[in-house]
């Protein structure tokens, strides 16, 4: 039932029921961005209602301490875990689930993810460090790799016809996964939270078994189309039966000017968008809440407590953009094509970082500047989920999964690159006694610059040569025309599949917009 023998779909199989199995998958791995809800409380698990700290932790003795509370320092190295394992296991592994089909990929991929949760909750619970790292960061990430390639190479079997609308629909799940788990374990903690514990440990054990189930039903799912296989009502074989090889796609330029592209755009965003809160806070002070003289330095706690919820509200609203740009810049992609709207989005980014973002928050436009940062989050998004749709483009389908998980590598670089270059700008601009409401214009015009280098990499993209491509041009274009009538829709199946994952993301997004709601 596993192999790929057994997974080609039926004559007439209805392709809208693959994108829900695509979607329980990322909407699950993509829990990954939400992590920090588990943070705070982590900080106080011993202590319970205030954090056990030692002047002489360090992170090594942080890795086996039973009687220190952890730090957040200590703690955020499983997001680096995360992203680095996830780019390295999908290079790894990419050729394997080529290999093996959806199927059995896709439940590896929720072994590892629901397992490796599982395991961090258990060194959550012995307080043993390196056990949550080893399991949320290490094994959890294998299964984010895997699950994350896994999807997107399925679906643009599906649709060769709409690529950017295909790698648009699974990649918005992983970016919509943080606004459905947050909330979800925050009252999950709530629950299992009481005298002896904050609850941490059993909310990640319910999500780990809930991320099973869903992953697993996904992987189930999944169906390949059949050898020849066209879209319903096309006249032409969408795909055809050339391809690069995977041996050869990382030796052709097209390959390494793609990955220039997707590490600039990563890491012109990722370390800006994850100082959000305090950035908005820092910089707009006291307009925020009404209070226009204000400073960050000089809030109250009540004060405080207004920016904190207006920070949160700004970080939800780039979440909005994020998962909508992966739908719309990629579908756009379908129309006016791959390198069209990689160039337009890195031409707006690199414009919007230098020429406005600093204009807007030097004169305190805090409208004009909210609308611009929703922009770059939604490019932001748009860049990741066209880029399997481009591979696709430039290397055929045969083996695209697998020369997406190379690439991903660009990722896990982009995930070490952008914060610090982020961090290391804004500390030397703090130490050099630059206020902070104007220590972030100039890392805007170092962002401006990656950005631009982004969009010279993308324009130099041309058609990989010839004498790269293997397998001959399919012929009879219109043979198969007749072969494949459109199906009838399955309605009922189909409401029941996408209801099944629209209900918990419209959950999320209602919550998310809420925040967006305190800061408007």
């Amino acid at each position: 039932m596993l192999s790929t023998v057994h997974t080609p779909a039926p004559a007439g199989h209805d392709r809208w029921l693959v994108p829900p199995c695509a979607l329980a998958i990322h909407l699950c791995i993509g829990m990954a961005y939400g992590f920090s809800v588990f943070w705070l409380p982590l900080t106080h698990a011993i202590g319970i209602t205030d954090s056990v700290t030692c002047d002489s932790l360090t992170l090594a003795t942080a890795l086996v301490t039973t009687a220190c509370d952890w730090r957040v320092s200590d703690l955020v190295w499983v997001y680096t875990l995360f992203f680095v394992v996830l780019g390295g296991s999908a290079a790894l592994f990419g050729g394997w689930v080529e290999r093996v089909g959806p199927r059995l990929a896709g439940l590896v991929a929720a072994a590892c993810w629901s397992g490796g949760m599982a395991i961090g909750a258990v060194g959550v619970q012995v307080h043993q460090l390196w056990l949550f790292w080893l399991g949320a960061g290490v094994i959890g990430g294998i299964g984010l790799g895997i699950g994350y390639i896994t999807p997107v190479s399925t679906l643009i079997k599906w649709f060769p016809d709409r690529r950017g609308l295909a790698t648009g629909m699974a990649i918005m799940g992983f970016g919509g996964g943080a606004m459905v788990g947050s909330p979800a374990a925050d009252r999950l903690m709530n629950f299992f939270a009481g005298p002896d514990s904050v609850g941490v440990a059993p909310a990640m054990l319910v999500l780990a078994t809930l991320y099973a189930l869903v992953m697993a039903g996904g992987a189930l799912g999944f169906r390949l189309p059949a050898p020849g296989w066209v879209p319903p009502g096309k006249t032409e074989r969408a795909a055809g039966g050339r391809h690069v090889a995977l041996a050869d796609a990382h030796r052709t330029p097209q390959f390494w000017l793609v990955w220039a592209v997707l590490l600039l755009n990563v890491s012109a965003s990722i370390g800006i968008i994850g100082l959000a809160s305090p950035m908005v806070q820092e910089i707009f002070g006291g307009r925020l809440f009404g209070e226009a003289g204000v400073r960050f330095e000089d809030f109250t706690e009540s004060q405080k407590t207004a920016a904190a919820a207006a920070g949160a509200g700004f970080v939800g609203l780039i979440s909005l953009f994020n998962i909508a740009g992966r739908f719309f810049w990629a579908s756009l992609s379908d129309r006016i094509g791959r390198k069209a709207m990689y160039a337009a989005i890195l031409a707006l980014g690199a414009a919007s970082y230098g020429l406005a973002l600093p204009g807007f928050s030097a004169s305190a436009s805090l409208p004009l500047f909210l609308a611009c940062f929703a922009l770059v989050a939604s490019m932001y998004g748009g860049g990741f989920a066209a880029v399997p749709a481009w591979l696709a483009d430039l290397f055929g389908t045969a083996n695209v999964g697998a020369i997406h998980g190379r690439l991903l590598t660009a990722w896990s670089t982009a995930g070490v690159l952008g914060p610090l270059l982020v961090a290391y700008a804004r500390d030397a601009g703090l130490a050099a006694g630059t206020a902070r409401e104007a220590v972030y214009a100039p890392i805007y015009l170092l962002m401006a610059a990656m950005l631009a280098l982004g969009l010279v990499a993308a324009l130099l993209v041309r058609p990989v040569a010839a004498h790269w491509w293997r397998g001959a041009p399919e012929v009879g274009a219109t043979v198969m025309a007749a072969a494949e009538t459109p199906a009838p829709a399955r309605w009922g199946l189909r409401a029941a599949a996408w209801s099944a994952m629209l209900v918990p993301l419209g959950w999320g997004a209602w919550f998310t917009v809420r925040k967006v709601l305190t800061l408007l």
